[in-house]
């Protein structure tokens, strides 16, 4: 089994809904289980701003996937809930991407690991420290570092009452 941590997102139909129920479909696949997930963030949207804000949590799996299968699994996921790719950072149902592999650095025409912009987004690092502060995010430094180096306005922990 290997390490791997996975970024969850939605803004559409009941976001925080999707989230949980995404964590739960990924707990059922061969292969992956889930080992924590964070809590929810509510976050401003980054590229295209004219839409709601998302919400996001981070995952981590241990899994028997190699890097690519567990991406196909995370795509098959995305469909279920009705994910449609319209346009580089559209609304979205479900957004499911893998951030990290333990042992791969991979970058190929499909799958690059680390992601390539984890290291620059609070949703990403806020929730990646929370429930593995001392990973390594690629040579950029620790979750925990790099969040903290990070302007953190437009991320607050999702309270299902507000």
């Amino acid at each position: 089994m290997s390490r791997a941590f996975i970024a969850l997102g939605s803004n559409l139909e009941a976001p925080a809904e999707q989230v949980r129920a995404a964590l739960a479909a990924l707990a059922e696949n061969d292969g992956v289980r889930l080992v924590r997930a964070s809590s929810l963030y509510r976050t401003a949207p980054v590229g295209y701003l004219d839409q709601p804000d998302f919400i996001n949590a981070v995952a981590e799996l241990d899994t028997s996937l190699s890097p690519h299968q567990l991406l196909d699994t995370l795509m098959e996921v995305e469909t279920r809930f009705g994910r449609v790719r319209t346009f580089r950072n559209a609304p979205r149902v479900l957004d499911l991407d893998v951030l990290l592999y333990e042992g791969v650095t991979l970058d190929d025409e499909r799958l690059t690991v680390p992601h390539p912009r984890m290291h620059e987004r609070a949703f990403v690092l806020v929730p990646l420290a929370e429930i593995a502060p001392e990973v390594a995010v690629g040579t950029h430094g620790t979750a925990a570092q790099l969040a903290a180096g990070l302007a953190c306005d437009d991320i607050r922990k999702y309270d299902d009452a507000v």
